[in-house]
């Protein structure tokens, strides 16, 4: 009889579960190709975003937001939080469709380009790594399973974690278990780096890839990110201002609107925003105990 009570309890848990399963299952895609969406070519020229505007429910997250990404650019986007840096980089793989405006790759409105086409040829390295409880292996190869073990290892040595992973007990063929716990911060986002360099795609975003990170963490998986950013047309969400100094241009974003743009140079001697934003940095960085003390004085606010 006590059994049949935990098998009832059981079957109860279960069926709850497979409800909200099936609930995501079925859920539509608020993102659809248009009927006789074409292939999307390789991109050769640039990325263009013109005339963008997004809303959220009720919210304008951007406002008359326009680039021009030419073919190996470094574009860096520098705001406050909750500007709209994270929107502009969804938009681009079709994440969200924009609410007007249109965005563009060689001329190409991507609304009416094929979903695979389109992101079969963005990389994207963000804060928060999607690892699997797998091997070492599988995790890099995850998106490309043709690729041979000498290609992952390539990859791993261009995104300098061949040497930790040789460490690992099996090294390939480490389980590192769900979401990479058995790895630190730093091996986690360079495993993420490896896959985008076996993937070898000429668009890169990245969203704040460093910004979880320790200094010594940062700097390694800098080196990493500096290699897989060459040859690429690369649209990054900075945290760290000192990471995108060599930016080829800065935009400075506010309240969905782009409202500075330049070189790192350029906007220093604006005395703006980012100036402003870049002192605070230096501050925190360069003061010991500073940043910790500013951590918990907001923590303390928050309660």
């Amino acid at each position: 009889i006590r059994d049949l009570e935990r098998v009832q309890g059981n079957f109860q848990t279960t069926y709850g579960a497979i409800e909200r399963t099936v609930e995501v299952l079925e859920k539509e895609a608020s993102v659809k190709e248009k009927p006789g969406a074409i292939e999307l070519k390789p991109m050769s020229r640039e990325i263009r975003y013109k005339n963008v505007y997004f809303k959220y429910e009720d919210q304008w997250v951007l406002k008359d937001f326009n680039l021009a990404a030419k073919k190996g650019e470094l574009i860096a986007l520098v705001g406050p939080s909750g500007s709209g840096k994270t929107t502009v980089v969804n938009l681009l793989p079709r994440f969200y469709d924009v609410s007007q405006g249109q965005i563009a790759i060689d001329g190409i409105d991507i609304k009416g380009a094929t979903l695979k086409s389109l992101r079969s040829q963005i990389g994207i390295v963000t804060q928060e790594t999607f690892l699997f409880n797998d091997t070492v292996e599988n995790n890099i190869k995850y998106g490309s399973p043709e690729k041979s073990l000498e290609e992952i290892v390539s990859a791993a040595k261009a995104a300098n974690a061949h040497e930790f992973i040789l460490g690992l007990p099996q090294g390939y063929q480490t389980v590192i278990g769900e979401r990479g716990v058995r790895l630190s911060g730093g091996e986690r986002q360079r495993i993420a780096i490896a896959r985008a360099l076996l993937k070898n795609q000429p668009i890169l975003l990245l969203d704040e890839a460093t910004s979880s990170l320790d200094t010594e963490a940062e700097r390694e998986v800098q080196k990493a990110l500096d290699y897989l950013m060459k040859n690429r047309t690369t649209i990054a969400i900075a945290h760290r201002l000192s990471t995108i100094r060599n930016a080829d241009r800065i935009l400075v974003i506010s309240n969905g609107e782009i409202t500075e743009e330049g070189t790192h140079d350029q906007l220093i001697a604006r005395s703006g925003l980012y100036r402003k934003l870049y002192e605070m940095q230096f501050l925190l960085d360069e003061t010991p105990g500073l940043r910790e003390v500013c951590a918990e004085a907001v923590e303390k606010k928050s309660e």
